[in-house]
């Protein structure tokens, strides 16, 4: 008789801690009194209360007494509730993709702002700027679509360059290569504002990031984007975990690496070219949100992204609040705004980068 065949090991992966429902309600009602803080303050400052009551009368159906006139309730509807929205959007997407980085290349210090991304998508809206200014019959909406090709094209150069290690190619290297695609795509950005400067205003003050512009047509026009991407980087974040085993571990359960890396690559760009087109080139949400829910939540994925989406979505709007006010009646970019708090937060983030890693 011949032996037995032993039965094939079965790759098993620890269970990280998933999504406390306690932490879920916390950053839903932070989210919810940041909106409600975001449209009652500002240069002219409105009820909270008020604000609260007129917004819980129009979205849930409410018969409060909210105490506005009615040119405060104009104030909540056509200039306030936009911009909020906005920088909602904006902050969200911003953090999920952020986290979905990290956890891609396994690293808290991975961006879309440090690996060619952003820089891809913001060349190709500054061209996009400068053609429409030149005359150019574009359509606005198409300017996130333009802005989708410049961080794929992005993408794609730094993983070429990023390549040329071969299989000693890591993550550190990917970075080193978004770093320096980066550097490149900005140097072509510049010498374009300089032949154009009858654009230059334009895309100077969509360089600093800004919502000064915000309506209620830049945020249909971001919130399609930001759905698709939110449901399929939500939807795969458990590969996140499984990834973070290593590719030979994640194969032997069952995991197509490469694929699961494509595809949530390719959706984080997405939702970031579209951010980065309506709202200009803003700095550190990527990096300090998913980190500070890392510290708190622990490193599983199923907690980190959508956590991540909701506390990123009040970061910018708080920080779109301060760049309203600290220097009113002057508005300060909203990109300054969040490198005052990322730049001291990124330093932490080096510091702790070894014991924090995914």
């Amino acid at each position: 008789m011949t032996d037995p065949v032993p039965p094939r090991p079965r790759w098993t992966l620890p269970r990280p801690a998933g999504l406390r429902p306690s932490w879920l309600i916390v950053a839903s009602l932070l989210l919810v009194l940041t909106v409600i803080a975001g449209v009652a303050f500002g240069p002219v400052s409105l009820p909270f209360g008020g604000v609260a009551a007129e917004l819980a009368n129009r979205i849930l159906g409410t018969d409060f007494d909210t105490g506005l006139t009615a040119q405060q309730a104009a104030i909540v509807w056509k200039l306030r509730l936009p911009r909020v929205l906005l920088a909602l959007l904006v902050g969200a997407m911003l953090a999920l993709a952020g986290g979905c980085y990290q956890g891609v290349f396994r690293n808290p210090l991975a961006d879309p702002m440090l690996l060619g991304v952003a820089a891809g998508a913001g060349l190709a809206a500054t061209l996009f700027i400068v053609a429409r200014t030149a005359g150019v019959p574009l359509p606005r909406g198409l300017l996130p679509l333009a802005a989708f090709v410049g961080a794929v094209l992005a993408l794609a150069a730094t993983y070429l360059l990023g390549a040329a290690g071969g299989r000693r190619r890591g993550t550190t290297t990917l970075i080193l290569a978004g770093v320096a695609v980066s550097s490149f795509l900005s140097a072509v950005q510049t010498y374009i504002q300089q032949r154009n400067v009858d654009a230059i205003t334009s895309v100077y003050s969509w360089l600093l990031g800004q919502l000064t512009v915000a309506g209620w047509a830049e945020v249909r026009l971001l919130l399609p984007y930001v759905v698709v991407t939110a449901a399929l980087v939500l939807f795969r974040r458990r590969e996140l975990d499984v990834l973070s085993v290593g590719d030979d571990e994640a194969a032997a359960l069952g995991l197509h690496p490469r694929r699961s890396r494509l595809i949530l690559l390719l959706a984080a760009s997405l939702g970031t070219a579209a951010a980065v087109s309506v709202s200009g080139l803003i700095g550190f949400v990527g990096v300090v949100v998913p980190h500070i829910i890392r510290l708190l939540t622990g490193r599983s994925y199923r907690g980190i992204l959508p956590l991540s989406l909701l506390s990123g979505a009040s970061f910018l709007i708080l920080a779109d609040l301060a760049a309203r006010t600290v220097a009113a009646p002057a508005e300060l970019p909203i990109g300054v705004v969040t490198a005052f708090i990322g730049a001291p937060f990124f330093v932490l983030v080096m510091r702790t980068a070894k014991e924090a890693a995914p």
